[in-house]
């Protein structure tokens, strides 16, 4: 079967969407002489506040010029599932903003949590501001000044460049410190322009010369494995093989193992 010219996988989607929508779904009325499947062109581009060339034009795949609030309103017209939304993102080229996996699937910390508690090596669990959600006692007892501390905030970043015991656990800590900066900017991207992390942000290079100078070089890179040493002051030298994981329906959530 031959393929439109005019066809792409966004119009596709979006269309055979449209067809699974009926106008009672919509709030719309369903009228007496209706022969579309589910909603009409010109009733979802109502819905969504656009005209139906306009609409066309997404379906065609010109979706170049397409605002992220035009298509959330496109979603939220299809009624589509919090997986649904995602893939129309995906399809247009554009992040959804309304993309917030722990939010809508708290259950996934829990998760998390469960899981650092039957691993039989130091584990952890950092949020998307590296905040430690919850680590085991191997983890504990290991970094000490940092998950030792039950009253303490427990922000990896925080740790690494506020407090002395950093630069006495971790070696190679003028290495280590670089290579951590630029991974939280590659991990953080755009979300740097939200009130709370620059607040955060700024207190920390306030408090920290070094985070400062590393922060304004905008170095970036991906986070890896390989190997961490620490000097422990209780157990000594200890070298480990870093793994990190990221849970499918919260990616922003890491589960840190080092073996």
């Amino acid at each position: 079967m031959s393929q439109s010219k005019t066809t792409s996988p966004l119009g596709e989607f979006i269309r055979a969407h449209r067809e699974r929508v009926s106008p009672q779904q919509a709030g719309l009325p369903a009228g007496s002489r209706r022969r579309a499947k589910g909603l009409r062109r010109e009733e979802v581009a109502a819905l969504c506040g656009i005209s139906p060339t306009w609409l066309t034009w997404i379906e065609q795949g010109r979706s170049q010029s397409v605002s992220a609030p035009t298509l959330s309103r496109l979603a939220d017209a299809l009624l589509l599932t919090h997986a649904e939304r995602d893939y129309l993102f995906k399809l247009a080229g554009l992040k959804n903003p309304q993309d917030r996996p722990v939010e809508r699937n708290p259950q996934s910390r829990q998760a998390l949590r469960d899981a650092v508690n039957v691993i039989g090596t130091p584990a952890y669990v950092l949020d998307a501001n590296w905040d430690a959600l919850a680590w085991n006692t191997l983890a504990a007892e290991l970094f000490s000044g940092w998950l030792d501390q039950p009253l303490a905030r427990h922000n990896l970043l925080d740790f690494m460049f506020l407090r002395a015991e950093s630069r006495q656990l971790v070696e190679d800590w003028p290495v280590r410190a670089r290579r951590m900066v630029a991974e939280f900017r590659a991990d953080a991207g755009e979300r740097l322009e939200e009130n709370s992390i620059r607040q955060w942000l700024d207190t920390l290079r306030q408090g920290s010369a070094e985070f400062d100078t590393l922060w304004q070089q905008h170095d970036v890179q991906g986070r890896e494995g390989g190997e961490r040493a620490f000097n422990h002051p209780q157990r000594g030298r200890l070298v480990y093989q870093q793994l990190t994981l990221n849970l499918a329906a919260a990616p922003e959530l890491k589960l840190i193992m080092l073996l």
